[in-house]
């Protein structure tokens, strides 16, 4: 059993309050009430901290989404922030993640392996020219980097979905020792310490 008590105590240790931490409260107390307007007042909360520390929230920047549990009930609703409407979004970025509603993460995963191939490619170009330790420390930086940034997020999803960012780190892996396509890497990786992608998102 969840203590609410204690769980209510996390966002204010973060400096959620008032109408934000009211909603929290709400929610977790099953008690009814109109979702639109409570999130239109976090925002309207949110704003007033922010103008408070010299920031602004941007109302045309600001984006909706939804992840229910099960069959989201207010897959309609738009929500009043400064004389603007937000609709909710089928996918939103944050932190230069893309999520969406079920959290599949098909368009950051697409997103991800599109620059990670373009950036293989020109170090590939480069290659001729590079040590095989210059090679490792551009593609572990350009990379392997990216690859290894918010992972995760992506734990718990099937394999298949994953197969497109293990195939980047194959490719990675076989230019930083100048190898032919289909070489085995699975040693190589060992020796690089760089795990497998699909291990990488079950770190702790």
């Amino acid at each position: 059993m969840v203590n609410h008590t204690i769980l209510l105590d996390v966002p204010t240790n973060f400096g959620i309050i008032g109408n934000a931490w009211k909603w929290f409260k709400s929610y977790l107390e099953n008690h009814s009430f109109q979702v639109s307007s409570h999130i239109s007042a976090c925002l309207s909360g949110i704003s007033s901290w922010m103008a408070a520390h010299h920031l602004k929230l941007n109302p045309s920047k600001t984006e909706l989404l939804f992840i229910p549990a099960t069959t989201d009930p207010h897959h309609d609703l738009t929500i009043s922030f400064k004389d603007s409407q937000t609709v909710p979004s089928v996918e939103a970025r944050s932190l230069s993640v893309i999520l969406d509603g079920q959290l599949l993460f098909s368009t950051h995963i697409a997103n991800l392996t599109r620059s990670c191939r373009y950036l293989l490619y020109n170090i590939w170009r480069m290659q001729p020219f590079l040590t095989p330790e210059a090679a490792q420390v551009l593609v572990q930086s350009l990379v392997i980097s990216r690859l290894d940034y918010c992972n995760l997020l992506l734990a718990g999803l099937p394999k298949q979905a994953i197969k497109p960012l293990q195939l980047i780190q194959n490719a990675a892996t076989q230019l930083v020792f100048n190898l032919p396509k289909f070489s085995h890497i699975t040693p190589l990786l060992c020796s690089l310490h760089w795990l497998p992608v699909a291990a990488s998102d079950l770190k702790p």
